[in-house]
This record gives structure tokens, sequence and C-alpha cells, in this order.
């Protein structure tokens, strides 16, 4: 059994955006789910974990998460913790050799991050609330305190809402639109005249090219791709019921001069 993830050609290292394919799980969390907070079998879940590592070529116990909030704090392992026991971060940045960062998403964005020269690599749970509130600076400020530096960090936007699935209300808008000059740009106009389009991968990386750290999009949609992706907002308009997250990691490797 293969757990099925997506790369991302111009980030270097060792890393994967998977997806919901070729795991264990039954049901609606069919089938590589990776959350353990769910309440699907927890032995399920920590066989599809295993079966990330497998993929990434880590040993199981390095792979760490954290328990994500939609804040942004940043949690900075030097070693591995026990299987589902990380702190509540929604960031979690390392240069730890062989340790591998994930975060779980379901609509959400997952950002990867790495400067190969420090050797220093961070993963980025980024919902709307997080990146407005500062979650992706959080992530590249831990990095620089290691080492990193903007100019050298690959950054790249995995599988997430797209605009056209993202029907938002003034509530987000209202949110967004201090955040950057032209954060208008990432809406579009809704049916109803009170409702938009937004986008979540472009604002995110536009975050980031803030910060001076060009990404890459993916431009995977979760919500519009069922046989792929988990997607919270497809359960709550479509399918009503649990649902599994999908993982996507990063492998912290020793850094290079250069």
């Amino acid at each position: 059994m293969n757990a099925e993830f997506l790369t991302d050609p111009a980030f270097p290292g060792r890393h994967g955006f998977f997806t919901r394919r070729g795991g264990v799980s039954t049901g609606p969390y069919a089938s590589l789910n990776a959350s353990l907070s769910s309440a699907d079998d927890p032995a399920r879940v920590r066989q599809n974990r295993a079966l990330v590592a497998s993929a990434l070529g880590v040993p199981r116990a390095n792979l760490l998460g954290v328990t994500q909030v939609h804040g942004i704090a940043v949690a900075e392992p030097e070693a591995p913790w026990e299987e589902g026991q990380g702190p509540a971060a929604d960031a979690i940045v390392s240069d730890r050799p062989g340790l591998a960062l994930g975060v779980v998403t379901a609509d959400c964005a997952p950002v990867l991050l790495r400067d190969p020269v420090a050797g220093v690599a961070g993963a980025v749970h980024a919902g709307w609330r997080g990146a407005v509130a500062g979650v992706l600076e959080a992530a590249l400020a831990a990095m620089e305190r290691r080492g990193a530096r903007a100019a050298r960090i690959a950054a790249s936007v995995g599988p997430c809402i797209g605009q056209s699935s993202y029907e938002v209300g003034p509530e987000l808008r209202d949110a967004v639109l201090p955040t950057l000059a032209d954060a208008e740009r990432f809406f579009a106009p809704g049916a109803p005249p009170d409702r938009w389009q937004f986008d979540l991968a472009g604002y995110v990386a536009a975050r980031l090219a803030a910060c001076g750290v060009r990404a890459t999009v993916l431009g995977h949609d979760t919500f519009a791709d069922e046989a792929r992706f988990f997607s919270h907002r497809r359960r709550t308009k479509c399918q009503p019921g649990p649902i599994g997250h999908q993982l996507s990691v990063v492998v912290v490797e020793e850094g290079r001069q250069g």
C-alpha cells in the first residue's frame, strides 16, 4: 500500500502534500486520514501516519504534528515527542535533521518552508484566521532565529479550497482587507450582493511575498476534488458527518554551503 502525495518541483528537499488516497481508514475517513483528533480508529490513523513516514524515508517516531487551534503559535522541536502530544500551535519549525514536520488540513492552506543553506524547515497550517493574525510571519521569524534568511527560503502552498469554491461573507472580507494594501484583488464578486469568492492560496502567497519570500501555489482545490482530498466545507454543504484530514510534511535536512 502506497500513500499518495504531491510534490512541488520548485521546492528543495524531501516533502509531500499527501492526499486522502493510499491509507487503511474506512467509511468517511477513507483512506489516508492523518488526524489523531478525529473519531477515526486511532490504530488506523497511526498506521496511516506510518505510511506517510515511510513514503518520505523517516522513522514514524520522527513524524511530528501539533495540536492546531487556528492561532499563531510556533512549535520548535529539538527532538521527537510522543505521537499525538504536540503542543497547541499552527506552525512547526526546526533545524534538527531527520525530523519530519507536518500539518493536517481539510480546506485550509498547508504551507511548507525551507532554507536549504541554513538547514531550517517549517510547516504551517494557514486558514484565513491564522493567516490574517500572522501565523506565516511567526513561522518565518522562528526560522530566522535559527539562521534562515527570507531571500533563501523556498515556500510552497499546497492543496486548499479554491477561489471558485470559497464563498465568504463580510466578516472575513473586513478582516482581510486591512492586512495588505491590495487585498481587494483576492475577492471576486459572489452571486448574492454581500458574498465574495476568496482566493485563500493567493492571499497566503502574498503575505509571504510581503516578507520577501517567493511562494509556489500548487493550485489544487480540496473542495472540488472529492476523490483526492478531504474538505470541511464540502462536508458542511454537501455531506454532513465526520471527515478525515490530509497531511503535508517537510523533512528537515542538513544545511549546505552556497
